[in-house]
């Protein structure tokens, strides 16, 4: 499967989507703590997706597996150390034809971060 963490394509396997958590656990959380958790983590480190690929999928499997039908999210982190309230938080649904292409851009070496935020979260497109 693949997922898009800010502008970065992840390819989840089976493993991925197993999530690391007891049933008991998994049963306390929701979409609102998985965000809160995600953006525990961006402000910790703004380049998650770039710095921290092995936590960047780990986050990605929490976000399918409460969300099945997302396959993209957006963190934003001004700064190291935001306060985590403050990082910005957005999720899509991509069809497969936008997920290949970005995916085949991706591994072309050609996917930039700006390609990305236009395609998918239109935040410079204007």
């Amino acid at each position: 499967m693949l997922f898009l963490m800010n502008d970065v394509v992840l390819s989840l396997d089976a493993a991925d989507l197993a999530p690391p958590l007891s049933a008991a656990q998994l049963g306390a959380l929701n979409l609102q703590a998985v965000s809160r958790l995600g953006q525990e983590l961006f402000s910790e480190e703004p380049l998650l997706q770039r710095k921290s690929i092995e936590r960047a999928h780990r986050l990605a499997a929490l976000i399918v597996y409460m969300q099945p039908e997302v396959n993209a999210a957006l963190f934003v982190a001004l700064a190291r150390g935001v306060p985590h309230e403050d990082v910005a938080v957005r999720y899509a649904s991509l069809g497969l034809e936008m997920m290949a292409g970005l995916y085949a851009r991706q591994k072309a070496g050609v996917l930039t971060n700006v390609d990305a935020d236009k395609a998918v979260w239109q935040r410079f497109a204007a």
